[in-house]
């Protein structure tokens, strides 16, 4: 953090160069809508982004709810398809310190099977354990639930990338995408996240889910599992083994 000559705190971030033209791009995407709070992009270039800080508190019931109606609407804003950057963005993108290619699709479980959950299944595991997992993605147009139109994704929006702020929640870090909306809720639920059950009751109530939606979080954790496996390993690997062989069961 440094503060500017006005007194404005501004975050400075640096990194691989792809990486932050796609955290920028994100984080200009997410804010359009205004429905969620995000920080203003100050400047962007060769590797270096200038932030607003936000300052952090804590979430209370009236905060959560409202992060929930606002996740929504963001949802609601849309994408032009699935694995879509946001304009101005690289197709090469980043979640974590792991490579996230943005190849665009119309049909979410061929989508995702092929551009979100082999990519790194493929580095983690090899033998059975490979095949577990394909043999799993030959199903998810069986699981995915109806189909969805693209939303507009956060794309990581893990329990620590979401701020409080007084009644208003604050998303940083994106990986953001055209994707199911889905994703977002099962990966706030992954580690899990203050006043969760508030955000997905408000959530529901403002754009109702599909029937059977819980059902369905295990599908949508099994990306970031992946993620998690291939740049932590431990039991990520075994998690996601787990949630391949309900899904190739049922």
């Amino acid at each position: 953090m440094t503060t500017l000559d006005d007194g404005t705190e501004v975050v400075v971030k640096s990194g691989e160069p792809s990486a932050i033209a796609a955290e920028a791009a994100g984080l200009r995407w997410l804010a359009e809508p205004g429905t969620v709070g995000v920080p203003s992009v100050l400047g962007e270039a060769e590797g270096r982004m200038v932030s607003t800080r936000v300052p952090e508190a804590r979430a209370d019931d009236a905060a959560a709810e409202r992060f929930g109606r606002g996740l929504a609407a963001l949802h609601a804003a849309g994408a032009p398809a699935f694995g879509s950057p946001p304009p101005g963005g690289p197709v090469h993108a980043w979640i974590g310190e792991a490579r996230m290619v943005n190849e665009t699709g119309a049909d979410w479980p061929a989508w995702y099977a092929a551009h979100r959950v082999l990519p790194y299944a493929r580095q983690a595991f090899s033998g059975e354990d490979l095949a577990l997992v394909e043999r799993a993605c030959a199903r998810f147009g069986d699981v995915a639930g109806p189909p969805e139109p693209p939303a507009r994704l956060h794309g990581d929006l893990w329990t620590g990338n979401v701020l409080w702020v007084g009644d208003t929640a604050w998303v940083i870090d994106p990986a953001a995408h055209g994707g199911h909306r889905e994703t977002d809720l099962a990966m706030l639920a992954l580690f899990g996240a203050p006043g969760l059950e508030r955000i997905l009751a408000a959530y529901d109530e403002a754009a109702p889910l599909a029937n059977g939606w819980r059902d369905r979080v295990g599908l949508h954790q099994l990306f970031p599992l992946l993620v998690h496996t291939v740049l932590f390993g431990g039991g990520y690997g075994a998690r996601a083994l787990s949630v391949c062989e309900r899904i190739s069961r049922s």
